[in-house]
């Protein structure tokens, strides 16, 4: 394997070698098509690969083509994604597909992978080595905790500071002819090999080299500046239940769960006490977290004879038709507790 290298630093060829034995065999690093590859990647943006890879194969088994999601609805996508969060993702996703429609197929340079919805520097990085053999370095979780740890970083990596070193640093990194490799490489090192937390250090091909390893630092990097603060969120929920039938409302923008679906909320137990008396207490206090918000929801039952008079942004749909509509995740926790 040494021998067919090209030149270059003995970190990239290092890297190179160990992913020639111990890389990860996954189904969209088997082909070029670029519509393949931008769906692994756009799922795996916030998403395990263990998780993910289930949800990239029912994707491509229902839209096989990028001209195929252009032409599905917002409800169909948002229903194919639940469970994976981070909603924007599957917008941005149907959104950029049409844009693709549009140019007439995918664009083949990094800015133009970048025009894309969704696209930011790490996933055009990403499309454009594995799919066109572009010369650009993907910096993802892996690759700072990587580089980081190997060289001694100890600047933030969620700084401008921080973001421009290593981008820097990852790009020098790169070689020549061997991008996509060596970014699966990188990537695949930092999950398997240098993991966030017992790394396996004595097995190390890199131990040698390692300066966080040679000074007792693998623990501390990298380091991560704490400028968010997790709020605690309360949400109250009504099922109604009128002759088969129930109501639904589409959540609007700038909340999370753009686009849902989900039940009648109230704002408060007063509001619940004078709309709905008699609703009985299926769940209470229902913990679901999000990255930045700890949600609590109480689920109530309220049958009824004659509808309710609803807000007009409320549906009525059979019972048995909310499989049709994309919903949130703890939403879909609390229906089965019914």
């Amino acid at each position: 394997m040494h021998s067919t290298l090209p030149a270059m630093n003995d970190f990239s060829r290092t890297l190179l070698v160990w992913f020639h034995e111990n890389g990860r065999e996954l189904p969209w690093r088997e082909t070029k098509d670029p519509y393949a590859i931008w769906l692994s990647e756009i799922i795996l943006q916030q998403t395990q690969v263990k998780q993910g890879w289930n949800y990239w194969e029912r994707f491509m088994h229902r839209w096989p083509t990028v001209e195929a999601l252009a032409a599905a609805t917002e409800d169909e996508v948002l229903r194919e994604w639940q469970g994976l969060g981070y909603y924007s993702r599957a917008r941005n996703l149907l959104t950029a597909a049409r844009q693709v429609v549009d140019m007439g197929g995918f664009p083949t340079t990094l800015d133009g992978i970048k025009q894309l919805k969704g696209v930011g520097d790490y996933t055009a990085a990403a499309i454009g080595s594995f799919a066109f053999g572009l010369r650009a370095a993907v910096v993802d979780g892996n690759v700072y905790r990587v580089l980081a740890r190997h060289y001694g970083i100890a600047t933030p990596i969620n700084t401008t500071e921080g973001k421009h070193e290593f981008a820097q640093l990852a790009q020098s990194l790169l070689p020549e002819t061997e991008a996509a490799a060596y970014n699966q490489a990188i990537m695949d090192f930092g999950a398997i090999q240098c993991t966030p937390k017992s790394p396996h250090c004595d097995l190390c091909p890199l131990m040698e080299s390692c300066v966080a390893l040679r000074t007792d630092q693998v623990g501390l990097l990298p380091v991560k500046r704490k400028t968010l603060k997790v709020k605690t969120r309360h949400l109250i929920y009504i099922y109604i239940r009128t002759h088969g039938e129930t109501a639904i409302h589409r959540r609007g923008e700038g909340d999370i769960w753009q686009g849902l679906w989900e039940p009648v909320t109230v704002d408060s137990e007063e509001a619940l006490a004078n709309h709905f008396p008699k609703a009985k207490l299926i769940a209470k206090g229902v913990k679901h977290v999000l990255t930045h918000q700890v949600l609590l929801a109480d689920f109530y039952l309220w049958e009824a004879d004659a509808k309710p008079r609803l807000p007009d942004e409320y549906i009525w749909i059979g019972e048995a038709d909310i499989d049709n509509y994309g919903i949130p995740r703890l939403v879909d926790i609390l229906l089965s507790k019914l």
